[in-house]
């Protein structure tokens, strides 16, 4: 993990607005650190191809400089953390894909961000049948020690790491009963289980958000963060604490969700789906699709059929992902 010095340097250079991640993978290409960027003079930016005037005054803006240690002093106090691509806690996978961002700020444990992981995409507003299916594979996948990756949005999102979850605590709940036997094996009195138990066996869920890690969004979903950093899971964003999640910037964010995931599987898409946009990311990145078929009478899947249609794969049950 980069020391504290360095992490100065890495905020500062997220907080530049205007700078995308292919033009700060350039400027890191050819100056090698953020720190050498941060003491660039204004007539050594200037020549730098593709960057203008407009974004040299908000690299020397003094403003976004003051704002790094308030920061890094929030980072501090909620245990919030920031992965450079040079980490190697940062997915090596993501670094595959045509625009990795340069930085992901993290709640969590940030070990868990190499291991196998499926990210599970879908319709917000998910039928009881689109809500079963993410669960169902959550959980199963979570059991095989995969990690589910999904976006923390409601219906499919939530559910997929909903199911991550109850594996988790399944799992937290045998080991307490195998370790005390005047609990019976049909009667567990514990359904939730405190932070620090071990869930080592059990693949965690990952959340990736379309704001910044300190504002959750949906509201109602508040809860479930807490419930995913507290099993042993993270929360991740390529965007700086404060950073609302304006509808722009969950595109952006769905590539890092396809990009640091070994596949995709979708449960439920409309014919004019953001979920499509997943799916868009993860072919051009080589990843594999794979689909839970839906209602053919149902709005919320024509776009999963469809996909179908095209060749993805189709999934009936979790261990045909395999």
């Amino acid at each position: 993990m980069i020391s504290l010095k360095e992490k100065k340097y890495w905020i500062w250079l997220s907080l530049i607005p205007n700078l995308g991640s292919k033009k700060k993978q350039k400027l890191l290409n050819e100056y090698k650190n953020p720190e050498k960027i941060y003491y660039m003079k204004e007539k050594e930016l200037l020549e730098v191809k593709g960057i203008g005037e407009k974004i040299v005054k908000d690299i020397l803006s003094e403003n976004i400089r003051e704002s790094v240690q308030k920061h890094m002093e929030y980072m501090m106090k909620n245990n919030v953390d920031i992965i450079s691509i040079r980490d190697k806690e940062y997915p090596h996978i993501l670094k595959e894909i045509y625009d990795p961002p340069i930085s992901l700020y993290c709640k969590g444990d940030a070990s868990i961000l190499n291991q196998k992981t499926i990210g599970v995409v879908g319709c917000r507003e998910a039928t009881k049948y689109g809500k079963s299916a993410a669960k169902y594979f959550g959980y199963h996948l979570a059991k095989q020690n995969i990690n589910i990756v999904s976006g923390l949005a409601k219906g499919v999102d939530s559910y997929a790491h909903i199911g991550a979850i109850c594996a988790q605590i399944e799992k937290c709940n045998l080991q307490k009963r195998d370790n005390s036997p005047q609990v019976k094996e049909n009667n567990p009195q514990n359904t939730t289980c405190p932070q620090g138990d071990n869930f080592e066996s059990c693949g965690k869920t990952i959340a990736v958000l379309g704001s910044g890690v300190d504002i959750i969004y949906p509201r109602e979903n508040e809860f479930l963060a807490k419930q995913i950093l507290e099993k042993g899971g993270v929360i991740l964003s390529e965007y700086p604490l404060g950073t609302k999640p304006d509808k722009i910037n969950f595109p952006a964010r769905n590539r890092i969700i396809s990009g640091m995931s070994n596949g995709i599987l979708v449960v439920e898409a409309k014919e004019k789906s953001g979920t499509l946009i997943t799916v868009d990311f993860a072919l051009e990145q080589g990843r594999d699709v794979f689909v839970v078929p839906g209602n053919i009478n149902s709005h919320h899947s024509v776009g999963t059929n469809r996909l179908i249609q095209q060749g993805a794969k189709l999934i009936t049950h979790y261990s045909e992902i395999f």
